[in-house]
């Protein structure tokens, strides 16, 4: 008798929400969510502004607690902001190291902020970086801890379009090399379809809808992918005409 083909195994989950609320008083922003976050997978968040993004994150970063429900999430986590918050009166390494402590903590800045193109800005005072260079120093101090779960609040916003690109490219590496689970959120849906495995979008403190992305990186928008997370923004979305470049999603 042939024995049956086994099942493919799906990853264990490293991060765990079940019904999932966060109250402010009588207003309810998170209200019974559920979400799983595999290891080594990369999820985009999408929704508008009041949806609960923020709040999500910051329970995920440990930076606020559940008001009901169940929340699973290592303690192992790191988080880059849409600002890349260093200390001014701290050069680049320290910045990077900040809170971090060993007799190599020097080299081990140095093999960081070389992994995102910066050591040579090791020496360098915060207010002389440009912007992309300050996101990059961000992405060194939260990798050089080796976080199992990597969170990304909407950390190229304030890029411009060559450099977000760039940053695109550094980060999907970057995850490639270490593999944390990633969670980015971000207003564009071009770069949600672009990096994450898996797209989410949260409406009224819920997860209202899922699209899975299978194409190969690097990618092109999936148009029908893009209409339908466009659609549960509440944007409608006319077919471009030959040549056009589609602008980021409104808040």
């Amino acid at each position: 008798m042939t024995a049956p083909i086994p099942f493919p195994t799906r990853p264990q989950p490293i991060v765990s929400l079940r019904n999932f609320t966060r109250r402010f008083g009588t207003n309810t922003v998170i209200d019974g969510l559920d979400l799983e976050i595999a290891e080594g997978e990369f999820v985009a968040l999408l929704g508008r502004s009041g949806s609960g993004k923020t709040t999500l994150l910051r329970t995920l970063a440990g930076l606020d607690g559940p008001s009901g429900g169940e929340v699973r999430v290592p303690a192992s986590r790191a988080v880059v902001f849409q600002d890349a918050r260093l200390l001014p009166w701290k050069p680049v390494w320290q910045n990077v190291m900040l809170g971090l402590g060993g007799r190599d903590i020097r080299a081990r800045a140095g093999e960081a902020l070389a992994e995102v193109g910066l050591d040579h800005r090791a020496e360098a005072w915060p207010l002389t970086l440009s912007g992309g260079e300050a996101q990059r120093a961000a992405l060194a101090r939260a990798l050089v801890r080796e976080p199992r779960v990597l969170l990304l609040d909407e950390p190229f916003a304030a890029l411009d379009a060559l450099t977000r690109i760039q940053m695109h490219e550094l980060v999907l590496g970057l995850w490639r090399r270490h593999r944390p689970a990633v969670l980015l959120i971000t207003h564009d849906i071009d770069e949600a379809i672009a990096l994450a495995d898996r797209v989410l979008v949260l409406e009224g403190g819920r997860i209202v809808a899922e699209e899975r992305i299978a194409a190969a990186r690097p990618r092109a928008p999936d148009t029908e992918q893009r209409r339908r997370l466009l659609a549960c923004l509440g944007v409608v979305s006319p077919e471009p005409p030959a040549g056009h470049e589609w602008a980021e999603a409104a808040e």
